[in-house]
């Protein structure tokens, strides 16, 4: 009996870690921040800790049966997409201003102009202000998570959450080693254009999303 139970727990962990990471290791605003925020070394783990955080919650949330309620809520979608919208696409244009300007190859001794409140308040606006991670994290993975039994979607849910936590970490403290490619300022700029396409791309996809 404790051998089918152990093995019902394992299988619900890795569904919710296999399922979470699909979801997670993608090219969006929000990682993108945090890629950029490890390869400057700025504020680093309040970034990974509030990412993971949110993640959580949601997750929590939508095993908890939260996604069901938001699924029928679609004109706080719609607000959260056009606010969402907006953020990015302003947040796109400050990329690409920060590309032609060309901002100088930055490195762990050097200056940091960006206060920790700031990097939170970004994080927190491009990982809140995105309907999609509604829709996927608490509606799909969460609706996924809450179909099973207890304590399978309790480990479901735990699977999920720990992706996401090693996801933002590594990410985030991982980017360091990038910082080789990074010596150049035309890098930087070619970093930067590439999350200024990425906002872009993100806010169109808001726009236009049915």
């Amino acid at each position: 009996m404790t051998t089918a139970v152990s093995a019902g727990a394992l299988s619900s962990y890795l569904s919710g870690a296999g399922l979470g990471a699909s979801l997670i290791v993608a090219i969006g605003a929000q990682n993108a921040f945090v890629l950029r925020q490890g390869l400057k070394r700025r504020h680093v783990g309040i970034v990974v800790s509030i990412c993971a955080f949110i993640d959580v919650m949601l997750i929590a949330l939508g095993v908890a049966g939260m996604g069901a309620l938001i699924a029928r809520a679609p004109f706080l979608l719609d607000v959260i997409r056009w606010a969402g919208a907006i953020f990015v696409f302003l947040y796109g244009v400050r990329a690409f201003i920060a590309a032609w300007r060309g901002p100088g190859h930055l490195n762990a001794s050097e200056g940091d102009s960006q206060t920790a409140i700031g990097a939170a308040s970004t994080v927190l606006a491009l990982s809140l202000l995105n309907p999609h991670v509604y829709l996927d994290t608490v509606v799909l993975l969460g609706g996924i998570g809450a179909q099973r039994g207890w304590p399978g979607n309790a480990w479901f849910a735990a699977g999920a959450m720990c992706s996401s936590a090693v996801w933002f970490t590594a990410l985030g403290y991982g980017a360091r080693l990038l910082e080789p490619w990074f010596e150049k300022d035309v890098s930087w700029r070619v970093l930067d254009v590439i999350v200024g396409c990425v906002m872009w791309w993100i806010a169109a996809s808001l726009i236009f999303a049915r």
